[in-house]
């Protein structure tokens, strides 16, 4: 018998691996998020969405003096008359944003320490993201990774794209049960791979979401990330637990790799240590994206997202 699906947002997530229906359940929430365009539009399709670019639209935008070149037929005639100046209506094109999402689901997501896994947080909001999108009336698809494969689900303005990319992305979060061992495995290369393939993928005038811990955030990674952010609305949205910042008092604690079992021992020194480099991987990664006028979001496995989320995209 499965449980029953959340009706509470305000709440954090939880489990170790997703369950579809509440990924397809997010689309309750998704009717109060809206994205706000943080860059000018390079999509040449029409669309829904206002454009910095001035010209020949559906929406009116303000009135200007005359200047050679002006569309006769766009003369306000009633502001010419009260100021004896020639004066023309300069409307607001409307661009096409596609919704592109890169949910990461590689072996580095698939830990927790509080409600839930970083790789089930990750999958709702993403979920959620997407539901917004097509609430928006935007094209949706994106890009799901694991550390040696990735799916793509082309964008469209449908349900069944939405639905599409909620069953990839159930499907890869359930395949991460499977792996024993993650040895062999490159971070760098495998978060640097799935960005030169969104990169591929993602046509300029997008809004794209980065969904990731961002373990293995390298220089070939950063320069993808960086070429994707030079056309698109490029939004980073980074999932972290707890227990990554701040290791456990000390102690002799029992650890394994899913193959091997060891007793690891906790000294003040150490616990020093690790957060010394977690606070500098942290700044590292923030710097990188501020260079690359790339906004960032931080979303944790011990909270709440959906309020969050509203923040971070400008909505209170």
């Amino acid at each position: 018998m499965s449980s029953p699906l959340r009706s509470d947002f305000s709440a954090p997530v939880k489990g170790a691996v997703v369950d579809q229906q509440e990924l397809i359940h997010t689309r309750f929430a998704a009717s109060k998020l809206k994205a706000k365009p943080r860059r000018r539009h390079f999509a040449k399709q029409g669309g829904n969405h206002a454009s910095p670019f001035k010209g020949r639209g559906l929406a009116f935008h303000h009135v200007r003096e005359y200047q050679g070149g002006d569309e006769i037929r766009h003369i306000d005639w009633r502001v010419t008359a009260r100021t004896a100046k020639a004066h023309t209506k300069i409307f607001e094109e409307e661009k096409e944003r596609p919704v592109v999402l890169c949910l990461d689901q590689r072996a580095s997501m698939f830990f927790g320490s509080r409600h839930c896994f970083k790789s089930v947080l990750a999958c709702h909001v993403a979920a959620t993201l997407a539901w917004a999108g097509l609430e928006n009336n935007d094209r949706v698809g994106g890009l799901v990774f694991a550390d040696e494969h990735h799916r793509e689900v082309r964008p469209r303005r449908s349900h069944r794209s939405v639905l599409n990319f909620i069953h990839t992305a159930a499907d890869y979060n359930q395949k991460l049960t499977q792996i024993k061992v993650a040895s062999g495995i490159d971070n760098a290369q495998s978060l640097a791979t799935a960005f030169e393939e969104l990169r591929r993928i993602t046509r300029p005038g997008s809004t794209v979401y980065i969904l990731s811990d961002f373990a293995g955030y390298q220089h070939e990674a950063e320069r993808q990330l960086h070429l994707i952010a030079r056309h698109n609305d490029v939004i980073a949205i980074s999932l972290s637990d707890p227990m990554e910042g701040s290791l456990p008092a000390n102690g002799n604690y029992p650890v394994s790799n899913g193959l091997e079992r060891l007793q690891m021992v906790l000294t003040s020194s150490l616990r020093q240590q690790f957060l010394n480099r977690h606070q500098q991987a942290q700044h590292d990664l923030l710097a990188s994206f501020k260079r690359g006028g790339i906004h960032h979001i931080g979303l944790s496995t011990d909270a709440a997202y959906f309020q969050r989320l509203q923040r971070g995209m400008g909505q209170g």
